[in-house]
């Protein structure tokens, strides 16, 4: 059953079973020191108090219908996600992999610390994501890209689909021939894919969403249909949109109301039961 749990993720995952989970995938606080948050507005016309002139002089004014944040500076960011990280080998499957998104500023630490949690042998892959957009320091290379960590649960066996990667245009397509341009190429370990458009369809105002090619990667290739895929820092419910598309059942949990509830209707679709946790059991 498709699941949005409102709680902290260090209460509900101790009452996850064991090896239950096919796929985890979590995109944490990335630790920038300050706090995360974007407003959702609508435009109203408004003739009397407009802020602004639009077409033909008429006048509009801004409302917030909502707002969804939250606080990213940890004293100690590795003691924070440690816990969560070993439940997170604990609920996994056998065959499973964990896949853990950061950017430069921490998953150095985060690697090392997944190393004595899951094994160094059990490291796969550091996939960088890399982007294009906003703005560029004259002071240092601009920051352009995250790391995705991913760590198999046993090494000698994990999901991995090769028939399921998207495949990706040639840089020289005259080079490798017409057959082998019109099928194109596997990806690297470096993703090349825009942020989620400010004008995008997709786009759903949360201030850390991910973009759900990404995801729907990670799902069609280290996941099989049914499988429950899991994302404990939900945020916008990425993960569960790749997973319900795909035929997957998703379980995401995430302790900020409006979270909680932006999720719910992104994914109302997929119909999941929505459940408040309480430590005390109750819900």
């Amino acid at each position: 059953m498709n699941r949005i749990i409102l709680g902290d993720n260090l209460d509900v995952l101790p009452t996850l079973p064991d090896a239950g989970v096919q796929l985890i995938y979590i995109d944490p606080p990335f630790n920038t020191g300050r706090r995360q948050e974007r407003r959702r507005l609508r435009t109203l016309r408004d003739e009397a108090r407009g802020d602004r002139t639009g077409f033909r002089g008429r006048r509009y004014r801004s409302e917030e219908v909502g707002r969804a944040g939250f606080a990213d500076a940890f004293a100690d960011f590795p003691a924070f996600l440690e816990p969560r990280l070993r439940q997170a080998r604990r609920i996994l499957d056998a065959r499973g992999s964990l896949f853990l998104h950061l950017d430069p500023r921490e998953v150095h630490y985060c690697k090392v610390m997944l190393d004595g949690i899951f094994g160094r042998s059990s490291f796969m892959n550091e996939i960088i994501w890399a982007y294009d957009y906003g703005g560029r320091s004259r002071r240092r290379w601009p920051a352009k890209h995250d790391n995705i960590l991913w760590y198999a649960k046993d090494p000698r066996r994990y999901t991995f689909h090769y028939e399921a990667i998207d495949r990706v245009p040639y840089m020289a397509p005259g080079l490798v021939g017409p057959e082998k341009a019109a099928r194109g190429k596997t990806p690297t370990d470096v993703w090349w894919q825009t942020i989620v458009p400010t004008n995008s369809a997709e786009r759903t105002g949360y201030p850390t969403q991910k973009p759900l090619a990404i995801l729907a990667r990670i799902v069609r290739v280290h996941s099989d249909p049914g499988d429950c895929l899991c994302d404990f820092f939900a945020g916008s419910g990425t993960l569960g949109e790749a997973a319900a598309r795909a035929g997957r059942e998703f379980l995401l949990v995430d302790c900020d109301p409006a979270a909680a509830a932006l999720m719910a209707r992104r994914l109302a679709f997929a119909r999941p039961r929505c459940i408040g946790f309480r430590p005390d059991g109750e819900s």
